[in-house]
């Protein structure tokens, strides 16, 4: 199982926000590829990349400091927000992400989903992010009218082989992961789930690790690793 440290982008600056909501913003940093670099040295083997301005504007946004994460790390990123075109894919991936999370476009345009699957193969994954398992589209500020097990299950079909869940109730809260919906997602469609939204502490990593084998590829940690609740090399070793 793996950690991804959560890097979530706005304006430039390293973010979290409570549950989605860009109101409700805390910045960690003025330089993100610094933040990278910290969770490299301890001991991350993967990044999530966030382009909050990109979600909101249906276009990748802040492309410059990506590639400036990309540049400062050794380890692979992958990143999410406002991916909706072959064009956006091509150009994301040619900066040297490793993979593209592709969200409200997979809802929208499940055959461009279909499509890139088949030209990059494992470098296209899929973001469900739900809210009372209805998911959410354009930055979380609409509802996509679909079931997160239901869209799941599309993508499936469309090719693609790894899903990042995201509990949209949870999200930045501390809550805990919801495990029992990831662990349900995973073994209702088939397709390898990372965890994402209200990881609190080491508990949930345990817990995750619990259900590994119904198909959990990894998890998300934002807020828990940037505020210090969760020690990111104990959760690493965990997950090990």
């Amino acid at each position: 199982m793996i950690i991804f440290p959560a890097i979530d982008i706005r304006g430039g600056k390293c973010v979290r926000l409570l549950k989605g909501d860009f109101e409700k913003e805390t910045i960690f940093s003025d330089k993100p590829a610094d933040m990278a670099k910290k969770w490299e040295s301890m001991g991350a083997e993967y990044l999530h990349l966030v382009d909050l301005d990109g979600a909101r504007a249906g276009a990748p946004q802040n492309l410059e400091t990506v590639k400036s994460i990309i540049d400062a790390v050794k380890i692979p990123v992958e990143l999410g927000g406002g991916i909706r075109t072959m064009t956006d894919i091509e150009n994301v991936l040619g900066l040297g992400v490793a993979r593209v999370i592709l969200g409200s476009v997979a809802v929208r345009d499940p055959e461009l989903v279909r499509e890139a699957c088949e030209k990059y193969g494992e470098r296209v994954v899929v973001g469900i992010d739900a809210r009372d398992g209805i998911v959410a589209v354009d930055g979380w500020g609409v509802s996509g009218d679909v079931e997160a097990t239901e869209l799941a299950i599309r993508m499936k079909a469309a090719g693609v082989g790894t899903i990042i869940y995201t509990d949209i109730s949870r999200d930045g809260t501390l809550e805990g992961v919801n495990v029992e919906a990831t662990k349900n997602l995973a073994e209702k469609s088939g397709v390898k789930i990372v965890a994402s939204g209200g990881v609190k502490s080491i508990d949930d990593i345990k817990a995750l690790k619990n259900v590994e084998a119904s198909g959990i590829e990894g998890v998300i940690c934002g807020k828990s690793i940037y505020m210090g609740a969760l020690d990111l090399k104990a959760a690493i070793k965990i997950a090990k």
